[in-house]
């Protein structure tokens, strides 16, 4: 007998085209490579804008002062005069502004962090009577310019005896309002239960700034301590007015405008000395570039 053929139920297969698949794959790869390449020429661009004057100020100061005002400046000094850096060390009498202008900032840093860590920690951790309203007074002098209060410094400084001292360049700026507000949000990301762990062994407030909160916070304190020296030491109009700008305390931006003169011989001196007197601030950058990276980025991720 003949057999009766059993349809089969084949179920339909979906093909996929393999063309689609690379696709798909490849767009979000050209797209995260053509930010990035967008990121990298922006921070060129960048990158030049800041580092071009930095860079023509020291090919300016190896040039003699005849090929100064060529049109267009050489990018490259032919031969090189280094010896505006050795005149501009000794007789132009650098060495002692730099050394005036780094006991004033030394001094400024060192009070700043000290005024600030224990104000700031007051306003994070302790409770007082009109706490609100004392903090508020200190975010105000954020907004008060300095040149607003010279008169009453200077006749402050006068009747103490302070006029052309190096207590009358640094104490006025021994406590400072942004310093206060900076380490009193670093004090408040600190969680309340290290607070009250310290407090069950035995710590009172003073251990725990000391062993506790301080320690937490130091990329705050470093940042702090960056913008203090970076402010400090680039300090002229007050270190003018409060030295007379004639005597043996001038700073090291009065020592730069006394090189300069009245000569264009001594651009190229003046060139060298401003040289000379930026590398302190290089090498501090260098040394705590990580910590103002953790302190700018500090709460960005949880």
């Amino acid at each position: 007998m003949p057999t009766e053929a059993v349809p089969t139920n084949t179920v339909p297969t979906k093909t996929v085209p393999t063309s689609t698949v690379p696709t798909e794959v490849a767009a979000p790869r050209y797209s995260r490579r053509l930010r990035r390449a967008g990121s990298y020429a922006a921070l060129t661009v960048g990158a030049v804008v800041v580092l071009a004057p930095i860079y023509f100020t020291i090919v300016n100061s190896l040039l003699p002062p005849s090929q100064l005002a060529h049109q267009p400046p050489p990018l490259i000094p032919s031969s090189p005069q280094w010896h505006d850096y050795t005149q501009a060390w000794t007789s132009g009498h650098l060495a002692r502004y730099m050394a005036t202008s780094a006991i004033m900032t030394i001094s400024i840093v060192v009070a700043q962090l000290v005024t600030s860590t224990f104000a700031a920690y007051a306003f994070a951790f302790l409770r007082f009577p009109f706490k609100r309203t004392l903090f508020l007074l200190c975010l105000a002098t954020l907004m008060i310019p300095f040149e607003v209060t010279f008169i009453t410094n200077l006749d402050t400084l006068s009747s103490l005896g302070w006029f052309n001292t190096y207590e009358g360049l640094a104490v006025p700026f021994f406590a400072t309002g942004f310093g206060i507000f900076l380490l009193r949000q670093a004090f408040l990301q600190i969680p309340k239960d290290l607070l009250e762990a310290a407090r069950l062994d035995g710590y009172g407030h003073w251990r725990f700034m000391v062993r506790v909160a301080v320690p937490l916070a130091r990329p705050s304190m470093a940042a702090l301590g960056v913008f203090s020296f970076l402010a400090a030491w680039n300090q002229y109009l007050w270190p003018l007015l409060s030295t007379g700008g004639t005597s043996p305390l001038d700073t090291v931006q009065i020592g730069l405008k006394q090189l300069v003169g009245t000569s264009a011989q001594n651009i190229p001196i003046a060139l060298a000395g401003a040289v000379i007197a930026f590398v302190p601030l290089v090498i501090l950058l260098l040394i705590f570039q990580k910590q103002l990276v953790r302190s700018l980025t500090a709460g960005a991720v949880k």
